[in-house]
């Protein structure tokens, strides 16, 4: 989900975004069909998705997994970063907001490179099989723990998850927000920072985005 709130000064997020994002066509239509989705706020902001794009480039990956898909700009931004023999797997559980990722995708020319899974993630997440270079997480927030315990062991040595919302327009960090995402968003920040298989960043990237480097 995008930032609830931003992190930046608005005049250092606009020279940020002016001098770095270079968002393709296909992304910026998703982007303005998404306005009008119920929930929309829950796309991920351009720069984001171009972050993701350079990280899946920069560590070569080739096979990737999504949770949480909703309208699909996240798995397209990935999916275009992908080389030729590029392939995702995304977990939604939404037709009616899948159906729109997919309209996008074909007219990107990049559908056959991604499959759609719809049901329960943490169902699909035990019919697949490792390994995985770059896994993206943004989905339901009380599930993020069994997530990334699931997908831990599919990732390769020296494979990425992103994991989105970490900080939750501040919220785990102010003890006065006690809804249960906030917590189990706390609570998932402070396993992941205990777990020594990992590499871990904490970036105020959108709504705060955690990346665990397996070693």
């Amino acid at each position: 989900m995008a930032g609830r709130a931003p992190f930046l000064p608005e005049k250092i997020s606009r020279y940020v975004h002016d001098h770095s994002v270079r968002e393709p066509e296909i992304l910026r239509e998703l982007r303005a069909a998404t306005a009008a989705v119920p929930m929309s706020g829950m796309q991920i902001g351009a720069d984001q998705g171009q972050f993701m794009g350079l990280l899946v480039q920069a560590i070569g990956a080739r096979r990737c997994l999504e949770i949480g898909t909703y309208t699909g700009y996240s798995a397209l931004a990935v999916t275009l970063a992908l080389p030729d023999d590029g392939h995702i797997i995304c977990c939604d559980i939404n037709r009616d907001w899948t159906t729109i990722a997919r309209k996008f995708w074909a007219k990107a020319g990049v559908e056959r490179k991604i499959d759609l899974r719809i049901g329960p993630a943490l169902e699909t997440l035990r019919t697949l099989k490792g390994p995985f270079d770059f896994v993206f997480i943004d989905a339901d927030k009380p599930n993020y723990a069994n997530y990334y315990d699931a997908c831990l062991p599919m990732v390769r040595r020296g494979g990425i998850i992103a994991i989105d919302n970490t900080l939750w327009s501040g919220w785990v960090a102010d003890p006065e927000q006690k809804d249960a995402d906030t917590a189990a968003l706390r609570a998932f920040n402070d396993k992941l920072h205990r777990d020594e298989r990992v590499a871990l960043s904490l970036l105020p990237l959108g709504d705060g985005v955690t990346l665990a480097l397996k070693k």
